[in-house]
């Protein structure tokens, strides 16, 4: 008689429901407010690994693509029939050689050659050229840097949103009971670790994506004085 009045006691309220930490049940459960930074935030994440992947595939082309064809122009043993084949690719390098071909032939064509001038003029025009290639590659590399920085904040705005919710379900319950705050608070966690979702790999790619832009911009410099030191030999008639 004794012994199921102790089990009875003993045992959990029979209305105290399972607690789950499922994402979908915590959506599903989520103010409408923070629904809409969830499903934001996650929109971000999907369009940061999208930009990851279409932009590691152009920088690993691009860094691949310039090897080559760097390599065939110095074998080359007549720049002008490698530029008239080869000059017209879609690559930095042949961007660069380009505007150096295109400078040098400008400034030969005059009658009275100033060497220092077209020294300047092919520095400045490969430059230029260099410059451009990088910023084309580098486009949207800008908006994981955003993603990266905004993405936490917003995560905390859902946050913030969601404990509000909860003060106000103790006021409306009047009653503490951490059972009437449990579901506002960890919907608005659950915010923040969505936040974090979509910042931690923008932040990590954006890093890793701007070292190689960096070594290629490198890479297309190092082109263009390679470049600039056979043009000036020529002006030198060696």
């Amino acid at each position: 008689m004794i012994l199921p009045l102790i089990l009875a006691a003993a045992a959990p309220p029979a209305a105290a429901g399972p607690i789950t930490l499922s994402p979908v049940e915590l959506f599903l459960q989520a103010d409408i407010v923070v629904k809409i930074v969830m499903i934001g935030l996650l929109l971000a994440s999907i369009w940061t690994w999208a930009i990851i992947i279409s932009f590691s595939a152009r920088i690993g082309r691009a860094r691949r693509g310039c090897e080559n064809f760097e390599r065939a122009f110095w074998q080359a043993q007549d720049m002008d029939a490698f530029v008239k084949e080869r000059g017209k690719e879609d690559l930095p390098s042949a961007q660069v050689l380009a505007a150096g071909i295109s400078e040098w032939r400008r400034s030969t064509a005059k009658r009275n050659l100033a060497a220092d001038g077209t020294r300047d003029r092919l520095a400045t025009a490969m430059g230029s050229a260099v410059a451009g290639a990088i910023d084309k590659i580098s486009d949207r590399l800008n908006i994981l840097a955003t993603i990266g920085s905004v993405a936490p904040f917003v995560g905390l705005f859902g946050t913030v949103w969601g404990i509000m919710r909860s003060f106000t379900s103790i006021a409306g319950e009047q009653s503490t009971s951490l059972a009437v705050v449990a579901p506002g608070i960890a919907e608005a966690l659950f915010a923040t670790a969505i936040g974090l979702f979509a910042a931690i790999p923008a932040v990590i790619a954006y890093n890793r994506l701007s070292h190689g832009v960096n070594r290629l911009e490198s890479r297309l410099q190092r082109f263009a004085d390679g470049l600039y030191t056979t043009f000036s030999r020529e002006l030198e008639g060696g």
